[in-house]
């Protein structure tokens, strides 16, 4: 037996088959590391002409990314840029998560919509803002005091 949110989810589906790719499907209907971290290493967000906003937060461990999540108030794009890259940052040193590119994100994707692809390079400005915020706490613990999120 089939529910009106089933039948609702499989329409939603087709009508992404026809702009997206599977893989940005999946992330945007499956997203990994969604959600607040409240004990964070490092934070940055980063913000699409649109207004579009990623909070992407990082848990190092000897100079390593070991986990990583984001919020967004974005739509299904971003999700997918948020999931991606959070998943692409986990494991790397920090220095190489600061690295990954708008079209690392769109690689890993399989391509999104000419009028998406901004999303792909706020997600990486998010990392790199998260890193960099990391590093600024590592070199100046204090600081750390003085976060506002």
């Amino acid at each position: 037996m089939t529910t009106d949110s089933d039948d609702v989810s499989e329409r939603v589906i087709s009508q992404m088959k026809g702009i997206y790719t599977d893989v940005v499907i999946d992330h945007a209907i499956n997203t990994r590391n969604f959600g607040h971290m409240p004990d964070y290493d490092g934070m940055g967000k980063a913000t699409s002409s649109c207004g579009e906003t990623i909070h992407m937060w990082l848990k190092v461990k000897d100079d390593k990314v070991t986990q990583a999540s984001f919020e967004t108030d974005g739509c299904a794009a971003t999700l997918a840029c948020g999931s991606m890259a959070t998943e692409m940052a986990i494991g790397k040193d920090v220095l190489d998560a600061q690295k990954i590119k708008q079209k690392d994100i769109l690689e890993a994707l399989e391509g999104l919509p000419d009028h998406n692809q901004e999303l792909a390079k706020v997600a990486s400005r998010a990392i790199k803002n998260a890193v960099s915020d990391y590093l600024i706490i590592k070199r100046d613990p204090w600081k750390k005091t003085y976060r506002k999120m």
